[in-house]
């Protein structure tokens, strides 16, 4: 019979999520879920290669290819950074509030 735990249920944000115990990690940072019955089934995700270049090839097939067919355009300069450091005090940077015209 398969090993069975207890698993503790916890908020993050507005989901829930599952803390596995350590002998039921997995790899990776995403899982595939299924729901079977009342249950939920958490499986790794394995991507080999082939499978990937697959993808690929498919996307290609359906006119990927030429989704840019001028390749990406120019972006816009970034603007300049301002450094908006302050002085400590008024007459440190050449001002004197005293002072009339």
């Amino acid at each position: 019979m398969a090993e069975t735990r207890t698993a503790k249920l916890f908020k993050h944000g507005r989901s829930q999520a599952v803390r596995l115990p350590k002998e039921f990690r997995m790899a990776g940072t995403e899982v595939c879920v299924r729901r079977i019955g009342r249950g939920v089934l958490p499986e790794p995700i394995e991507h080999d290669l082939a499978e990937v270049a697959a993808i690929f090839a498919e996307i290609d097939r359906q006119g990927g290819a030429n989704f840019i067919p001028d390749g990406r355009p120019e972006q816009p300069a970034m603007p300049m950074q301002h450094s908006y450091r302050r002085t400590s005090a008024p007459a440190e940077r050449g001002l004197d509030y005293g002072q009339r015209a």
